[in-house]
């Protein structure tokens, strides 16, 4: 099988994804959008189910567009699925609550500059923390330093992805969050996940003039090819 990760230079939905299969040892290609389809992002986004990345592309055949879509077909891919239909749904249920974390969390760290960068990074923090108990409050349910048992499954990838960003937007926003800071240390002990957040491309300059590290080069954060402008 086959798989592609279509997406643009920015940390934002594509992580999760990414964790996940580094961990289950599931091998695909990330393909910026312009690589892939050959043509501006503005000529694509027309084309596509819900106008919008990432696309996981299997085979050459099929496209699965929604990241909750792609990271749920994933999970079943690596056999990470819960046979508990009720445990299953509370799986799901937390999937759902860690991406309610999207806006205007990523946005802001990859695109929010200047005075617009610190009044959004001031206005977000109290509904952010109050999303963040909600996601303690769910840990506080198991014995495990996971959601569900022993094992992370595409709901603790994508909180941490969120959780991570968080925490380099506000950095002791989880000084009162033990059960949030465990979560982290656990994702981050995984020696596959761990080499792919060690050797993903760094987001720079935030808040200033947000890029992407790419093989050694900076790139401007967005939905446009860069390559040749640098």
């Amino acid at each position: 099988m086959a798989l592609k990760l279509i997406y643009f230079k920015m940390r934002s939905l594509a992580e999760a994804p990414q964790m996940l299969m580094h961990y289950a040892g599931i091998r695909y290609n990330y393909e910026m959008s312009w690589d892939f389809f050959k043509k501006d992002w503005e000529n694509v986004k027309p084309t596509l189910p819900f106008k919008q990345l990432p696309l996981l592309v299997v085979d050459d055949a099929h496209q699965i567009p929604q990241s909750i879509a792609i990271l749920g077909y994933l999970q079943q891919l690596a056999g990470l699925n819960h046979p508990n239909p009720l445990t299953a749904a509370k799986m799901h249920s937390i999937l759902l609550g860690a991406h309610d974390l999207f806006l205007p969390l990523n946005p802001i760290l990859n695109f929010a500059v200047g005075e617009d960068f610190s009044t959004k990074k001031a206005s977000l923090l109290p509904a952010l923390t109050k999303k963040i108990e909600n996601l303690e409050h769910a840990l506080d349910s198991t014995n495990s330093p996971f959601f569900v048992d022993s094992e992370p499954r595409a709901c603790d990838f994508l909180a941490y992805h969120h959780l991570d960003l968080a925490r380099t937007l506000y950095q002791n926003i989880f000084l009162k969050f033990p059960r949030i800071t465990a979560l982290l240390k656990a994702i981050e002990s995984i020696d596959p996940v761990r080499n792919y957040l060690e050797t993903r491309p760094k987001l720079i300059d935030i808040g200033v003039s947000p890029k992407l590290i790419i093989n050694g080069t900076a790139h401007p954060t967005g939905t446009k090819n860069t390559e040749n402008l640098i």
